[in-house]
């Protein structure tokens, strides 16, 4: 059984360095475009467009970063199990936070390029950004419930406490 936990730890740890990378080569993807964009097409509205494109990129490359760095955090540097409600629920707004920024960024580039572009898609972007409204509102109610479990077993906020002296 120790062996299977190591080698988990050792593809929790592979994952993350592919999260990384995958991370690494969208920022540099999104500098390509951005300055490709602007040295084509200069400082006007198609040089803008290349650049809010490449702002897009840089928001997934941070949702890539964030879940790398949860991965790191959870798995392999404090072990963590996801079993208590209080781990539940700082697990899940640690991605929570970084997809809704990144989906409303993605809902902004949409919008935008839709604006000057084609109209038709603004239907598309608007549907996006309901959608991370949504996104929001269910995961304000799912703290909501979840602080009253929480409220019940203290022992798992104490223990979730000392996890986190591991990162200190």
């Amino acid at each position: 059984m120790k062996r299977l936990i190591r080698m988990a730890g050792i593809v929790y740890f592979l994952i993350t360095v592919c999260f990384v990378a995958a991370a690494l080569a969208l920022i540099g993807i999104a500098v390509y475009i951005g300055y490709q964009s602007v040295a084509l097409n200069g400082f006007n509205a198609s040089g803008a467009q290349g650049v809010i494109e490449s702002i897009g990129l840089i928001a997934v490359a941070v949702v890539a970063m964030d879940i790398a760095q949860t991965i790191a955090e959870e798995e392999i540097i404090r072990k963590a199990h996801v079993s208590g409600p209080t781990r539940v629920r700082r697990f899940l707004s640690r991605f929570m936070v970084v997809i809704v920024v990144a989906l409303a960024i993605e809902g902004m580039v949409a919008t935008f390029k839709a604006l000057h572009e084609n109209l038709a898609d603004l239907q598309q972007s608007a549907s996006l950004i309901a959608a991370v409204g949504i996104l929001l509102a269910g995961w304000g109610i799912f703290i909501h419930l979840n602080r009253s479990a929480e409220e019940l077993e203290p022992e798992t906020m104490k223990q979730a406490k000392q996890e986190d002296a591991k990162l200190e």
